[in-house]
């Protein structure tokens, strides 16, 4: 990864628990440069995990996520997603991979679990099916992805 441009990103992303080497560098390679995307919208619609919408005069039908772009980013990123189902905490294989991650991205990372450990647990109390939960969870984590990615500059290679 060192001569990677995007190789800090890879690294910086791999503070989110779920997303280790492989993801990081599978979500990157298959999305590129997160920054060109000017809001975490933006990036959730390009890699399909909003959903659709039939409409039609005053009716508004919404349907599952729209699948767009990469499949395998979005599959990368759903797979990432089934770790939250556990209490928050960092665990040593997260720590270890934090070590060498400035402490703003570590705090983002944190923010993350919070949140979308409480969310699973919540949107299961309410009576939603995993997988839709999971998918959820995925499109959130995806807009914690942006925020890490805008923290880091990419390297420029043979400058």
């Amino acid at each position: 990864m060192p001569e990677w441009s995007l190789g800090p990103v890879v690294e910086a992303l791999q503070a989110l628990r779920g997303v280790a080497l492989v993801v990081a560098a599978g979500v990157v390679a298959e999305i590129g440069d997160m920054r060109r995307f000017d809001n975490p919208r933006q990036l959730m619609a390009f890699i399909g995990l909003v959903p659709g919408e039939h409409s039609s005069g005053s009716k508004r039908k919404l349907t599952g996520i729209t699948k767009a772009g990469s499949t395998v980013a979005r599959r990368l990123i759903v797979e990432a997603s089934w770790s939250y189902r556990m209490p928050a905490k960092v665990g040593q294989a997260i720590m270890l991979r934090q070590q060498s991650i400035a402490v703003s991205l570590r705090e983002i990372a944190w923010k993350a679990q919070i949140r979308l450990c409480g969310r699973y647990r919540r949107m299961l109390a309410r009576g939603k099916k995993a997988p839709i939960v999971i998918t959820a969870i995925a499109r959130e984590l995806v807009g914690f992805m942006w925020a890490i990615a805008r923290e880091v500059e990419p390297k420029t290679i043979g400058a």
